[in-house]
This record gives C-alpha cells, sequence and structure tokens, in this order.
C-alpha cells in the first residue's frame, strides 16, 4: 500500500537545498548591450556577443555586478574581494555558445542566511536556511517544442528556439543544505521562496515575476530513515514558476522518494520536471557533477574586484526588510495575517501604504484596493495600480469621509476615473454624483415611501425597528441611490416616533 505524505514524513527525515534563478532587470544583457525587454518578436535581440560568433569578445555589465552585490549583502553574505567568471560546458540547443558563462570556485557572494518564519502546530516557528553563494552567470535561450500533449520534448513534432533571452544577466542564489525540518519542509521552501522574491523586489534589481521566468526554482530533496543521522541521494525538481508549485513539487518527492524506499528501490540522482495538473515530478537528465561542465576560467572576462568603498556605499542604500516592514505596517493598521497576506499576494502592499500616508483610514484603503478596483483590474486583465493612482483613491476615500459621496456613489466616481473622465471632483461634477443630505428633499421622499408602504410604517411605529430597511431602501432607490442612508435612517425613525 502507497504511502501518503504524512506516512512518509513518520519514518523518513527530508532534506531541502534549494537554487534559485533571478533575472535582473537591466536594460542590456550581461555581456553584450542587447535589448532586454521581455516579449519581443524572436531572435530581434541577438548580436555576435550573445550568440557566441567567433572573434565576439563580452564585457560585463557594471549594473549587473551592483546587483548581485546588493542582493548578497541583503542575504547577510560577504561580497568577496576578488571573484572571476568560469566557461561551464554543456550542449543544449538553447545554449548558442555551448557553453555558459557563469562563476564556480570563486563567486561574487558567500556565506549569508535568510530566516523565515512559518506556522506550525506548536505555533509561529523560524528556521534559519544558510546560503553557500550568490553567483553571476548568464541565462540561456528559449526553447519552444511543437506539438505532442505536454509542451515539452518528448511527443514534439519540432522544436523552435529564441535566443532573446540567452545571456540576460542571471543570480543564482545556492542554499546549503536545510536540515530538520521535518513535516514541514514544504512550508520551509515556499516560506523562503517568498521571503526571498520579496527581498528581491524590494531591492529593485528584478520583476520577479514566476510566471514569466524571472524567478525560477530548482528544488533538491533526499530522504533517510529517521534517526539514521545519513543523508540520502538527491533529486533537484528543476524550474518550478509559481509559490504553490514550489510547496507542491517537495510533497511530492518526498512522497515518490519514500514510496520507492519502501519497496526497496533505490533513488537515483538526476533532475526532474514538475507536472502542473498532478503535483507529481517526472524524470529529466541524470544529474552532473562539476566535473562533467569541465570549467575553466573564462579567458575573455577580468576579475570582478569590487572597492570595499563602494560596497559600503551600497550597504547603506539597503531597504528595510521585507519582513520587517511587514509586522510593523500589520501593527499600526490592526490587519491580520491573512489580509496582510492578501495584500502582500496582489502586490499593493505599497500602494495601500502610499494611500493611507495621503489621509486615507487604513481599513478602506485596503478595501478599496482589495475589492472594486481590483475587481476592475481583473476585468480587463491588468494590475490595479494601471487603472488609478493613490492619491485618486485617497482622494475619494475623503469625499466618502466628509459626507459628499456614499459607497455606492464613490464606485460610480472610481468607474468614472478609469474611464478616463478626469479626477475624482470633475467625475462628480460631470455624473452628476452627488449626496442628497437636505432634509427637506430626503423628507419628501421618507413621506412618499411610508404613503406606498402603510403596514410597514405601522410595524415600526409598533417598535419593529428592524422594518425600517424596506423603507430606507425605497428612499435610496427614489434618490438614485444618492442618498445618505444613514441621514435617511435617522429622519424616517424621528418621523414614525421612533427617534
Amino acid at each position: 500500500m502507497a504511502l501518503n505524505y504524512d506516512q512518509a514524513v513518520s519514518k523518513y527525515e527530508p532534506t531541502l537545498g534549494l537554487e534559485v534563478h533571478v533575472e535582473l532587470n537591466t536594460n542590456s544583457k550581461m555581456f553584450c548591450s542587447c535589448s532586454t525587454v521581455f516579449g519581443a518578436e524572436p531572435n530581434t535581440q541577438t548580436c555576435p556577443v550573445c550568440l557566441g560568433m567567433p572573434g565576439a569578445l563580452p564585457v560585463v555589465n557594471a549594473k549587473a555586478i551592483e546587483s548581485s552585490i546588493l542582493i548578497g549583502l541583503a542575504l547577510n553574505c560577504s561580497i568577496a574581494p576578488y571573484s572571476r567568471f568560469a566557461r561551464k560546458n554543456y550542449f543544449y540547443p538553447d545554449m548558442p555558445k555551448n557553453f555558459q558563462t557563469s562563476q564556480y570556485d570563486e563567486p561574487i557572494c558567500v556565506d549569508g542566511y535568510l530566516d523565515v518564519e512559518i506556522e506550525t502546530d506548536e505555533g509561529p516557528k523560524t528556521f534559519r536556511v544558510d546560503i553557500e553563494r550568490v553567483h553571476m552567470e548568464e541565462d540561456t535561450g528559449k526553447s519552444l517544442h511543437v506539438g505532442g500533449a505536454t509542451g515539452r520534448i518528448h511527443g514534439a513534432e519540432y522544436s523552435l528556439l529564441d535566443y532573446n533571452r540567452a545571456g540576460i544577466p542571471l543570480v543564482e542564489i545556492v542554499t546549503r543544505i536545510v536540515p530538520g525540518t521535518g513535516k514541514y519542509a514544504p512550508a520551509v521552501a515556499r516560506a523562503y521562496v517568498t521571503e526571498l522574491r520579496d527581498i528581491l523586489r524590494s531591492l529593485g534589481v528584478s520583476d520577479v515575476k514566476m510566471e514569466q521566468g524571472s524567478l525560477r526554482c530548482d528544488a533538491n530533496v533526499s530522504l533517510a530513515p529517521i534517526g539514521s543521522g545519513k543523508l540520502g541521494t538527491r533529486s533537484e525538481t528543476k524550474n518550478v514558476n509559481s509559490l504553490r508549485s514550489v510547496e507542491r513539487a517537495v510533497a511530492g518527492e518526498i512522497v515518490r522518494q519514500a514510496n520507492r524506499l519502501e519497496a526497496g528501490e533505490r533513488i537515483v540522482q538526476e533532475t526532474r520536471h514538475f507536472l502542473e495538473e498532478s503535483g507529481e515530478t517526472r524524470p529529466g537528465r541524470s544529474k552532473e557533477t562539476a566535473e562533467d561542465y569541465r570549467y575553466f576560467p573564462e579567458p575573455d572576462l577580468v576579475p570582478v574586484a569590487p572597492d570595499a568603498k563602494w560596497i559600503e556605499e551600497l550597504r547603506a542604500t539597503l531597504p528595510e526588510k521585507p519582513s520587517t516592514r511587514r509586522k510593523r505596517l500589520q501593527e499600526a493598521w490592526g490587519v491580520s495575517d491573512n489580509e496582510m497576506a492578501s495584500m502582500v499576494n496582489a502586490e499593493l502592499l505599497d500602494t495601500v501604504e502610499a494611500t493611507i500616508a495621503l489621509g486615507a483610514e487604513p481599513a478602506r484603503a485596503r478595501g478599496w484596493w482589495l475589492g472594486e478596483i481590483s475587481r476592475l483590474a481583473n476585468e480587463k486583465e491588468v494590475h490595479p495600480t494601471s487603472l488609478i493612482t493613490a492619491e485618486q483613491v485617497a482622494e475619494v476615500i475623503a469625499l466618502i469621509a466628509n459626507g459628499e459621496l456614499t459607497d455606492k456613489l464613490a464606485r460610480g466616481v472610481v468607474e468614472g476615473v478609469i474611464a478616463g473622465e478626469g479626477s475624482p471632483r470633475e467625475v462628480i461634477d460631470k455624473r452628476g454624483l452627488k449626496v442628497v443630505s437636505d432634509d427637506g428633499a430626503l423628507m419628501t421622499a421618507i413621506e412618499a415611501a411610508i404613503a406606498a408602504q402603510p403596514d410597514t410604517a405601522e410595524r415600526i411605529r409598533g417598535g419593529n425597528i428592524p422594518a425600517a430597511g424596506a423603507l430606507i431602501g425605497a428612499v435610496m432607490k427614489a434618490t438614485g441611490g444618492q442618498a445618505d442612508a444613514a441621514k435617511v435612517r435617522e429622519l424616517l425613525l424621528k418621523h414614525l416616533g421612533q427617534g
């Protein structure tokens, strides 16, 4: 009988290792001046250098070095006073040079760590993930396999190659093994990649869009019997491209390996591919060792030796850590963990903070950005901040607070702003969206509602206060939703002797 996840981790101890590849958001490639803009026509952003033509000489991108140092500093690494590039030799169709310019034995950043917190059965617990190295390299091209059911090379009729991505600056962040996670290994993996993504975004060094491949995770997993004190043979699940998939891939590998071990089979050191549909992994290729890559120093590039003063200047520019910032804002705004997670996942935390800084009440700022504005953005398949600014949302919230707009009228104002009708004030004037608060006008509408529903009015006079909702709704309908509902309720109950 096959083991499930709980049974697997009750018998075997998982050990994690994570490698995260980050595409840097420089304007040009790592070793040439070709553009890095995403989505261009295939093979339109190439040159003799990134295509590996004979005689073409690379030049290191200074901005990429700066970004790599910033990443290392944010991850508590030591910055090497001297590092160099190497040639990593292997054949693959999307490698135009048949080698990758990378760093091997002398990376730019070493010996860091990142602490991540997860919820356990005993409450919140912090795990320290030690980082072995952060090194610079170039990305490969992209293969498109046409035909077949999976979109992969197996079963495809033919393949197309796009070298636009070849040579884009890439940073690889490699952890040491992460022991002691037990059944929480998948959650630790997800938390690590999540926190790392947030740090990279805060540094402004990458757009970290996993769906576009700007951030990709390779998850190494091995199992050994609990208490054995040994390490098992690892597998490496390649290019996992969502936070949820990182967690599922680690859990899936734990189950797969446990069942092989239970059956007396051995684990093969290999790369594997994660299958989104099933949550399982599929074999790739036998995992190479460093010797297989035949590393040797890159003869066309000088070593990188950053000035110590420059490193300290970069250290002084580091922003507040995302986890520290989240806790600070969460306490200041009085929001729950889930509400904070919603803002972070929607990439709206900065925008909500900006709206609050302009005077908006935190609950309303969060509600508008995560509610109506996100709904409209989803319909248009764009990010909410492309539709309306924090200044405009803060103005709408202020108009609600001072009684000039109801929530319903405010939705019309927001729709008008998004439609390009001008500022909130201009939309109010053009659409005539003004709260009816004049007592005389409201009493006219209230009396009409009472005349239309005399039985309801009598129940209210008799003390059935909840029945007032029907008459208030009638008044709101008669005023086109522009009446102040609280004012209507106050006048209505007073008129019927319940005020």
